[in-house]
């Protein structure tokens, strides 16, 4: 079964969720670790954009370290997984046009069916979306269902052992994030479950524990209860009686931002619409999206053909964060209270 690899907006991971694991073949095996990469992918944007409309740009606001400290964990498994495909003999898309992140719009292939992933600034319902993205299959602070990314990685992982001699370490980044962000070469199938395994729990954390197993910091909360702690405003803490986790801890007070508009599909209108952009803002989005379009593009050299294109890409993400920092600054023309966000398009 081919399952349109290229194209974000399809069913794809649906298809291959119900394949059974005996009918999945080498290129069923690539096409998943691909539709993983582009997962990887969508949860940036959002997040970037919603840690760059805080207005305090100080590491020690602990919302604001979250959030930073999640981008760069959905960085590093983006690492891990590229080179996982490209391991096995695949290659690594992000520029071409039906691969890229669309916004509003579901997640690629069909995970978390119904879920509306849009770019905004920091609220607490942003945060509940973030929340939503890395529910995991059972949480231990409240029940959840559907197919979610924790169990699409685990049937990649359940499949994987059967291609386990297509691993060749040709072609690979090897880039350390930061602690415990080490991405390294996929040579066996010992580090292939490996890394799946960290990029599950720093989502979702285990079954025993809430917090993230491979923290950069000692109490890092894996990604989904971070985000819900934001989302409620209050810290998950465990009963002490019932032995429960419950989000009934100090409060979660949210920092200062400012406040970004949801982006609409496509990205401003540029004329004839009352948000259309005067010519100096609209040269900040255009600038921002060349940055964007650059570093896909040198992310997709480095797991081709020149790994040194991972600096460059590492650069370019600083240019964005800059650029964005000046538009979520701009108040939107026909409604003050609210100001410009990026939009994340491919040029």
């Amino acid at each position: 079964m081919r399952t349109g690899i290229l194209d974000y907006e399809s069913d794809a991971i649906a298809q291959l969720m119900s394949m059974a694991e005996e009918d999945w073949t080498e290129q069923e095996l690539k096409d998943a670790l691909q539709r993983a990469i582009m997962l990887e992918v969508s949860t940036i944007p959002p997040y970037a954009t919603a840690l760059w409309s805080i207005t305090a740009q100080n590491d020690g606001q602990p919302v604001r370290g979250s959030l930073h400290d999640i981008i760069f964990d959905e960085m590093f498994h983006f690492g891990l997984v590229c080179n996982m495909l490209t391991s096995i003999g695949g290659t690594v898309v992000l520029t071409n046009p039906l691969t890229v992140p669309k916004y509003p719009g579901e997640l690629p292939g069909g995970v978390n069916p119904g879920l509306v992933v849009y770019l905004s600034g920091l609220t607490r319902e942003s945060a509940g979306l973030f929340a939503a993205i890395e529910k995991p299959e059972n949480p231990l602070a409240f029940a959840a269902d559907g197919n979610t990314i924790g169990a699409f990685y685990q049937r990649i992982a359940d499949v994987f052992p059967k291609y386990a001699h297509l691993l060749t370490g040709r072609r690979q980044v090897e880039f350390s994030l930061g602690t415990n962000r080490d991405i390294v070469a996929m040579n066996t199938i010992d580090d292939v479950l490996k890394a799946i395994h960290v990029i599950q729990t720093q989502g979702e954390g285990t079954t025993a524990s809430p917090q993230d197993p491979f923290p950069s910091a000692p109490g890092e909360l894996a990604h989904y209860y971070a985000f819900k702690e934001i989302a409620v405003g209050r810290k998950l803490v465990q009963n002490p009686t019932t032995k429960m986790w419950e989000f009934t801890g100090a409060d979660v007070p949210l920092p200062d931002t400012s406040p970004v508009a949801r982006v609409p599909r496509g990205g401003w209108p540029r004329q004839g619409d009352p948000d259309s952009p005067d010519q100096p803002t609209a040269a900040l989005l255009d600038a921002f999206n060349q940055h964007y379009s650059d570093m896909l593009h040198a992310l997709e050299h480095a797991w081709g053909d020149d790994p040194s294109q991972i600096g460059t890409a590492i650069g370019l993400m600083g240019r964005l964060r800059g650029t964005a920092q000046q538009i979520v600054g701009v108040k939107l023309p026909a409604d003050p209270r609210s100001t410009y966000g990026p939009e994340w398009l491919l040029v």
